[in-house]
């Protein structure tokens, strides 16, 4: 009999690097995660993701992977063969597929995070039921830290002539705004990630609190209702241009602003119309089913998919 399949996915955070191993019909076998300590610089990082492998195989009794899916922030531009855009700016500038794969000692399949988090949720979370063509397309949404998107079409994600197919977190909210640390100003990111809406909280209120408790204080406190109005709007401008352009089939928010009940009222879906060349919107706003999960499980689905093309 042959080896079990087996598929390694690992999400490498700015924060943490979370590692999972699935078999077939995706089932996750084990979950290990470990902090990045990304302010130790980028070799360090390296060495974390190589801890991470080597505490699985050990706890486990797994060896080494020979291929594992890496899902990242930023992008891996393959003609300079260097990562662009990622938040964890040590990784810019980096051959980081190369770099992972002399430290593993494997191939690398490397993936957006967003693309990740897309690629689990349509295949097999809250997205999956309108998978129902080649052609169904989701857009997933990520609003945590940071902002980013991901497309899949017919199970397999976008990566676009310039390999940032679904990036809408740096498109231009408004304009002359805050300073962004792509160097533009007044992107997406800027307004209606979850630390930009904590910031504009403060400035308000004087007090810092984490968004989640921002939000359960609309109904006592001014500034925590203004704060939770500005996501509604901001999102609505910022979303409506999208569908227009994709007009998907589904769309998930994962991230921790994902979590705000009120991106699932009624009164965000009246805000996302407002932008909409329809007029209507008849496209699910869909809480992830998978959770933290879809990340890294998004990334054993990349070395999946790469080990069917090799085969």
């Amino acid at each position: 009999m042959g080896q079990p399949e087996q598929y390694w996915g690992i999400d490498l955070g700015g924060t943490k690097i979370e590692a999972t191993v699935i078999g077939s019909g995706t089932k996750e076998l084990l979950r290990m995660r470990i902090q990045t300590e990304a302010d130790r610089g980028y070799e360090h990082i390296l060495q974390r993701v190589r801890e991470l492998v080597e505490g699985i195989s050990a706890r486990f009794g797994l060896p080494f992977p020979d291929l594992v899916g890496i899902g990242t922030p930023g992008r891996y531009d393959e003609r300079s063969g260097t990562m662009k855009n990622s938040n964890t700016v040590s990784l810019n500038g980096r051959d980081l597929p190369a770099d992972l794969s002399e430290v593993l000692g494997c191939r690398v399949a490397i993936e957006n995070d967003a693309n990740c988090f897309a690629l689990a949720e349509s295949l097999h979370g809250a997205a999956a039921p309108f998978m129902k063509s080649s052609s169904s397309t989701v857009f997933g949404i990520i609003l945590g830290t940071g902002t980013g998107g991901g497309i899949v079409t017919g199970g397999m994600a976008r990566k676009g002539a310039h390999g940032i197919a679904g990036e809408w977190g740096h498109n231009v909210l408004i304009p002359d705004g805050e300073s962004c640390y792509c160097g533009r100003r007044g992107c997406v990111e800027t307004v209606i990630s979850g630390p930009a809406l904590e910031r504009w909280y403060f400035e308000r209120s004087g007090v810092k609190l984490p968004l989640e408790a921002i939000a359960s204080r609309t109904s006592t406190d001014e500034a925590a209702k203004q704060t939770i109005r500005r996501l509604l709007e901001q999102f609505g401008r910022a979303l409506g241009p999208v569908l227009n352009i994709l007009d998907p089939d589904a769309c998930v928010i994962g991230g921790g602003v994902g979590n705000i009940d009120a991106l699932y009222s009624e009164e965000a879906l009246l805000e996302i119309e407002r932008h909409l060349f329809s007029g209507r919107l008849e496209i699910p706003i869909l809480r992830p089913r998978l959770g933290d999960s879809a990340g890294v499980i998004g990334a054993a689905l990349r070395a999946k998919a790469d080990r069917n093309i090799q085969q």
